[in-house]
Protein backbone atom coordinates (compact mmCIF):
# COMPACT_ATOMS: atom_id res chain seq x y z
CA UNK A 1 0.00 0.00 0.00
CA UNK A 2 2.93 2.49 0.15
CA UNK A 3 3.54 2.78 -3.53
CA UNK A 4 -0.50 3.77 -3.87
CA UNK A 5 0.10 6.19 -1.06
CA UNK A 6 3.22 8.16 -2.38
CA UNK A 7 2.04 7.99 -6.20
CA UNK A 8 -0.97 9.82 -5.41
CA UNK A 9 0.87 12.41 -3.12
CA UNK A 10 3.47 12.47 -5.79
CA UNK A 11 2.10 13.12 -9.21
CA UNK A 12 5.65 12.65 -10.67
CA UNK A 13 5.42 8.94 -9.54
CA UNK A 14 2.23 7.86 -11.74
CA UNK A 15 4.46 6.38 -14.56
CA UNK A 16 6.69 4.24 -12.31
CA UNK A 17 7.91 1.24 -13.62
CA UNK A 18 7.50 -1.75 -11.84
CA UNK A 19 10.82 -1.84 -9.97
CA UNK A 20 9.80 1.31 -8.64
CA UNK A 21 6.91 0.36 -7.01
CA UNK A 22 8.21 -2.66 -5.56
CA UNK A 23 10.98 -0.83 -4.02
CA UNK A 24 8.20 2.04 -2.91
CA UNK A 25 6.58 -0.62 -0.83
CA UNK A 26 9.72 -1.21 1.28
CA UNK A 27 9.04 2.40 3.04
CA UNK A 28 7.87 2.87 6.04
CA UNK A 29 5.08 5.38 7.75
CA UNK A 30 6.07 7.52 10.31
CA UNK A 31 4.19 10.53 12.22
CA UNK A 32 6.10 13.35 14.06
CA UNK A 33 4.28 16.02 16.17
CA UNK A 34 5.54 19.35 15.66
CA UNK A 35 8.72 20.53 17.27
CA UNK A 36 10.36 17.33 16.90
CA UNK A 37 14.03 16.87 15.75
CA UNK A 38 14.22 15.04 12.94
CA UNK A 39 17.84 14.83 12.58
CA UNK A 40 21.11 16.82 13.95
CA UNK A 41 24.11 17.74 12.84
CA UNK A 42 26.73 14.94 12.88
CA UNK A 43 23.58 12.42 12.75
CA UNK A 44 24.26 9.52 10.22
CA UNK A 45 21.75 9.58 7.55
CA UNK A 46 19.74 6.07 7.06
CA UNK A 47 16.66 7.27 4.76
CA UNK A 48 15.32 8.93 2.03
CA UNK A 49 12.27 11.55 2.95
CA UNK A 50 9.38 11.55 1.38
CA UNK A 51 7.23 13.97 2.87
CA UNK A 52 3.49 13.73 2.41
CA UNK A 53 1.98 16.38 4.99
CA UNK A 54 3.18 18.91 7.41
CA UNK A 55 6.08 21.37 7.21
CA UNK A 56 10.04 20.86 8.16
CA UNK A 57 12.53 23.80 8.33
CA UNK A 58 16.13 22.79 8.12
CA UNK A 59 18.15 25.15 9.53
CA UNK A 60 22.48 25.35 10.12
CA UNK A 61 23.39 26.73 13.37
CA UNK A 62 27.07 29.10 14.09
CA UNK A 63 28.90 28.00 17.10
CA UNK A 64 27.40 30.95 18.68
CA UNK A 65 24.05 29.73 18.55
CA UNK A 66 22.41 31.76 15.40
CA UNK A 67 20.35 29.97 13.52
CA UNK A 68 20.06 30.27 9.46
CA UNK A 69 16.94 29.04 7.96
CA UNK A 70 18.01 26.58 4.59
CA UNK A 71 14.69 25.79 3.52
CA UNK A 72 11.71 24.11 4.18
CA UNK A 73 10.20 20.81 2.92
CA UNK A 74 6.60 20.91 2.58
CA UNK A 75 3.81 18.15 1.72
CA UNK A 76 4.78 15.79 -1.02
CA UNK A 77 9.01 17.39 -0.61
CA UNK A 78 11.98 15.82 -0.51
CA UNK A 79 15.12 17.01 1.26
CA UNK A 80 18.35 17.87 -0.59
CA UNK A 81 20.25 17.16 2.09
CA UNK A 82 19.51 14.02 3.05
CA UNK A 83 19.49 12.93 -0.92
CA UNK A 84 23.08 14.61 -0.80
CA UNK A 85 24.04 12.83 2.41
CA UNK A 86 22.85 9.42 0.84
CA UNK A 87 24.78 9.88 -2.70
CA UNK A 88 27.86 10.89 -0.65
CA UNK A 89 27.64 8.75 2.01
CA UNK A 90 27.88 11.99 4.63
CA UNK A 91 26.48 12.95 7.82
CA UNK A 92 23.87 15.83 8.06
CA UNK A 93 25.56 19.16 8.00
CA UNK A 94 22.27 20.73 9.47
CA UNK A 95 19.31 20.46 12.14
CA UNK A 96 15.81 19.65 10.63
CA UNK A 97 12.77 20.34 12.75
CA UNK A 98 9.01 19.60 12.00
CA UNK A 99 6.85 22.86 12.35
CA UNK A 100 3.79 21.16 12.59
CA UNK A 101 2.94 17.58 13.06
CA UNK A 102 4.09 15.71 10.02
CA UNK A 103 3.41 12.17 8.10
CA UNK A 104 6.32 11.27 6.14
CA UNK A 105 7.44 7.70 4.36
CA UNK A 106 11.29 6.70 4.75
CA UNK A 107 13.14 4.84 2.65
CA UNK A 108 15.85 2.49 3.65
CA UNK A 109 19.47 3.80 2.92
CA UNK A 110 19.82 0.03 1.44
CA UNK A 111 16.45 0.40 -0.77
CA UNK A 112 17.64 3.54 -1.87
CA UNK A 113 20.66 2.41 -3.76
CA UNK A 114 18.77 -0.19 -5.04
CA UNK A 115 16.66 2.49 -6.97
CA UNK A 116 19.52 3.94 -8.46
CA UNK A 117 20.32 0.90 -9.39
CA UNK A 118 17.34 -0.59 -10.40
CA UNK A 119 14.75 1.93 -11.47
CA UNK A 120 15.26 4.02 -14.19
CA UNK A 121 11.78 5.78 -13.05
CA UNK A 122 12.64 6.26 -9.85
CA UNK A 123 16.21 7.31 -10.11
CA UNK A 124 14.63 10.12 -12.46
CA UNK A 125 12.29 10.99 -9.70
CA UNK A 126 14.91 11.05 -7.22
CA UNK A 127 17.15 13.30 -9.23
CA UNK A 128 14.93 15.80 -10.22
CA UNK A 129 13.60 16.94 -7.21
CA UNK A 130 17.12 17.28 -5.72
CA UNK A 131 17.96 19.17 -8.99
CA UNK A 132 15.04 21.52 -7.90
CA UNK A 133 15.91 21.54 -4.33
CA UNK A 134 19.12 22.41 -4.68
CA UNK A 135 18.45 24.88 -6.80
CA UNK A 136 16.70 27.08 -3.88
CA UNK A 137 19.62 26.08 -1.62
CA UNK A 138 22.32 28.04 -4.47
CA UNK A 139 19.76 31.46 -4.73
CA UNK A 140 19.79 31.42 -0.73
CA UNK A 141 23.96 31.22 -0.90
CA UNK A 142 23.52 34.19 -3.79
CA UNK A 143 21.30 35.99 -1.24
CA UNK A 144 23.43 35.74 1.90
CA UNK A 145 26.69 36.15 -0.31
CA UNK A 146 25.12 39.14 -2.78
CA UNK A 147 22.49 41.24 -1.38
CA UNK A 148 22.40 43.40 1.44
CA UNK A 149 20.35 43.18 4.61
CA UNK A 150 18.02 45.50 3.63
CA UNK A 151 17.61 43.56 -0.03
CA UNK A 152 16.75 40.04 1.98
CA UNK A 153 14.13 41.58 4.27
CA UNK A 154 12.26 43.25 1.41
CA UNK A 155 12.41 39.58 -0.46
CA UNK A 156 11.32 38.01 2.69
CA UNK A 157 8.50 40.30 3.25
CA UNK A 158 6.90 40.04 0.03
CA UNK A 159 7.52 36.38 -0.21
CA UNK A 160 5.29 36.07 3.32
CA UNK A 161 2.72 39.43 2.97
CA UNK A 162 -0.74 37.75 2.20
CA UNK A 163 -3.20 39.16 0.04
CA UNK A 164 -3.84 42.08 2.08
CA UNK A 165 -0.19 43.01 2.05
CA UNK A 166 0.61 41.89 5.77
CA UNK A 167 3.20 39.80 7.33
CA UNK A 168 2.47 38.25 10.68
CA UNK A 169 5.68 37.46 12.54
CA UNK A 170 7.70 39.07 14.68
CA UNK A 171 10.82 40.90 14.26
CA UNK A 172 12.41 38.22 16.03
CA UNK A 173 11.36 35.63 13.55
CA UNK A 174 12.01 37.32 10.47
CA UNK A 175 15.65 37.53 11.78
CA UNK A 176 15.80 33.61 12.71
CA UNK A 177 14.68 33.32 8.77
CA UNK A 178 17.44 35.41 7.28
CA UNK A 179 20.34 34.50 9.96
CA UNK A 180 20.66 37.81 11.52
CA UNK A 181 20.30 39.83 14.58
CA UNK A 182 16.39 40.81 15.71
CA UNK A 183 18.49 44.44 16.35
CA UNK A 184 19.59 44.69 12.86
CA UNK A 185 16.07 43.90 11.24
CA UNK A 186 14.25 46.29 13.95
CA UNK A 187 16.92 48.89 12.88
CA UNK A 188 16.07 48.37 8.82
CA UNK A 189 12.21 48.13 9.76
CA UNK A 190 11.96 50.87 11.27
CA UNK A 191 14.12 52.81 8.39
CA UNK A 192 11.73 51.43 5.83
CA UNK A 193 8.56 52.56 8.09
CA UNK A 194 9.98 56.23 8.30
CA UNK A 195 10.01 56.47 4.36
CA UNK A 196 6.80 55.11 4.40
CA UNK A 197 6.89 51.67 2.79
CA UNK A 198 5.68 49.89 5.32
CA UNK A 199 3.89 50.15 8.99
CA UNK A 200 4.89 48.19 12.07
CA UNK A 201 2.12 46.49 14.38
CA UNK A 202 2.68 44.01 17.35
CA UNK A 203 3.83 40.93 15.59
CA UNK A 204 2.78 41.78 11.81
CA UNK A 205 4.56 44.06 9.15
CA UNK A 206 1.92 45.63 6.87
CA UNK A 207 3.03 46.60 3.53
CA UNK A 208 1.80 49.72 2.30
CA UNK A 209 3.36 49.37 -1.65
CA UNK A 210 4.33 45.95 -2.35
CA UNK A 211 5.18 46.86 -5.93
CA UNK A 212 7.03 49.91 -5.07
CA UNK A 213 9.03 48.05 -2.38
CA UNK A 214 9.70 45.40 -4.99
CA UNK A 215 10.89 48.14 -6.99
CA UNK A 216 12.88 49.54 -4.76
CA UNK A 217 14.89 46.63 -2.93
CA UNK A 218 16.44 46.35 -6.99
Amino acid sequence: MNDQMLTSRYPELSGLDDAGRALLAKAHRVELPAETVIFRHGDRCDHFVMLVSGHVKVVARSSAGRELLLYRINHQGTCVLTTSCLLGNEHYPAEGIAETDVVAYLLPRSVFQQALDQSPALRAFIFDSYAERLAGLIHLVQAVSFESVEQRIIGHLLQRADESGVVKESHQLIADELGTAREVVSRKLQTLAQEGWLELGRGRVILLDPEGLKKFSV
